[in-house]
């Protein structure tokens, strides 16, 4: 039987637990340039404005919007991962501030961690290789690990299955800095899901987006959790439950 707290913590990677600088946009641009879009053209700006736009989805999602035609969108993609990878080597990629201390605060108080993020394993690994981070948290999930990117709930429900840290997805919290990550917590049925400033939207797009709480940074997110008082299981399902498994 539950007791409402949160046991499941399913953070995002880049704006979120990593510093970003513009490195999506960077990586962006280069790989756009290497299919045929010309740099400072409306069409650069146009496809550069629904990139910002769809921060948090999926990246070859997003090029699949854009280019339309299913190769040019996986050699758009490839060129991206490799352009963001070149960025991440080249010493762009650093953790915000208190993110590491957060995500040691939240396991040593007994929940469960797992990074996420909308690029592919290979990036994923990159970063996590340049912080030093392989083994900060107890998972980390890619799109491809889950089936669908945000903002479908899929992320964060392969953490759950995976992890089986929680018996309802009320007790997961979730943080973002975008829209989508916002969208995906919600349709996951998390209790908490926490947009942060530090990355691509603002307020006013993350509460739009159904966020329970907007946070200056992730490192608010362990007080955050702690007053959390829980959820009521006011249809008596989880008592039902766990008077079944007594039999």
């Amino acid at each position: 039987m539950t007791d409402g707290s949160i046991k499941l913590v399913v953070l995002d990677m880049a704006g979120t637990t990593v510093a970003d600088g513009g490195l999506v946009e960077q990586a962006f641009s280069r790989a756009a340039e290497r299919l045929g879009v010309e740099p400072g053209s409306d069409d650069h700006a146009k496809k550069l404005d629904y990139v910002r736009a769809t921060m948090g989805e999926s990246k070859i999602t997003v090029f699949r919007a854009l280019f339309g035609d299913e190769d040019i969108a996986q050699r758009g993609n490839a060129a991206f991962e490799s352009a963001y990878a070149e960025l991440v080597d080249g010493g762009r990629c650093a953790p915000l501030p208190g993110a590491a201390e957060t995500i040691g605060k939240l396991r040593d108080e007994g929940r469960t961690v797992v990074l996420t993020t909308g690029f592919s394993r290979v990036t994923q690994d990159a970063i996590l290789d340049a912080l030093g981070w392989q083994d900060i948290a107890d998972l980390t999930l890619c799109p491809a690990d889950a089936g669908r990117g945000r903002p479908f709930p899929d992320l964060v429900l392969a953490a759950l299955l995976r992890t089986g840290a929680a018996d309802d997805v009320r007790e997961i919290a979730v943080a973002g800095d975008t829209s989508y990550d916002m969208l995906c917590g919600r349709r996951s049925g998390a209790s908490v899901v926490a947009g942060v400033l530090t990355g691509a939207h603002d307020e006013a797009a993350l509460r739009g987006a159904g966020a329970t709480h907007v946070l200056a940074s992730v490192a608010e997110l362990p007080r955050t959790i702690a007053g959390f008082t829980g959820f009521a299981a006011a249809d008596g399902f989880g008592a039902a439950a766990g008077a079944g498994q007594q039999r």
